[in-house]
């Protein structure tokens, strides 16, 4: 029904257009954005998914993941994931994450958060943050924030500040290290 692969930069203006039409122009005010200004999408864990053939795909789904500091643990922030309206509710988004937490876990990351609704993303593995155990850089719904280890007991050293890796870092060498 539909195709993953990995985002190429011809896909960015369908991508910005699936974003605003799932998220309006208020996702720029989201406190999961202080995370991802001055901070560059892992390349190779950003995806897109397809519906359709020649001239009829188009572009259904998108899902990036950034590289982010969990209370002092490397690790990786899931979103934003978008679906056509359409069309949410028949596995894209599902396959999107199950994808990328798949490739995430291979290259070495251990440690992912989001910030959404759990009765949904309890589909591929994340749970909330025990009350208290990390913040944002503003506010967040406490019950919203999650986290799923991709390996186990990589959440048992994070506490504190989720943060943007300091510039320059090797996050993704700094997670393979730590395990």
């Amino acid at each position: 029904m539909f195709d993953i692969e990995i985002e190429r930069p011809e896909h960015g203006p369908a991508i910005e257009a699936l974003l605003d039409l799932s998220f309006g122009p208020g996702r720029y005010a989201k406190t999961a954005q202080r995370l991802r200004e001055g901070n560059t999408a892992i390349p190779e864990l950003c995806y897109v998914a397809h519906m359709g053939e020649g001239e009829n795909r188009h572009l259904i789904g998108s899902l990036r993941f950034w590289p982010v500091n969990i209370g002092g643990v490397p690790g990786l922030m899931l979103g934003p994931l978008a679906v056509v309206p359409m069309l949410r509710g028949q596995g894209c988004g599902v396959n999107l994450m199950r994808r990328g937490l798949a490739d995430a876990k291979a290259m070495g990351y251990r440690l992912v958060i989001l910030v959404g609704d759990e009765p949904y993303y309890v589909k591929v593995g994340f749970g909330p943050v025990p009350p208290g155990r990390l913040t944002m850089p503003g506010p967040v719904d406490p019950s919203r924030l999650l986290y799923r280890e991709l390996d186990i007991g990589a959440f048992g050293h994070a506490h504190g500040a989720i943060t943007k890796p300091a510039p320059g870092r090797d996050d993704k060498a700094v997670a393979a290290v730590a395990s």
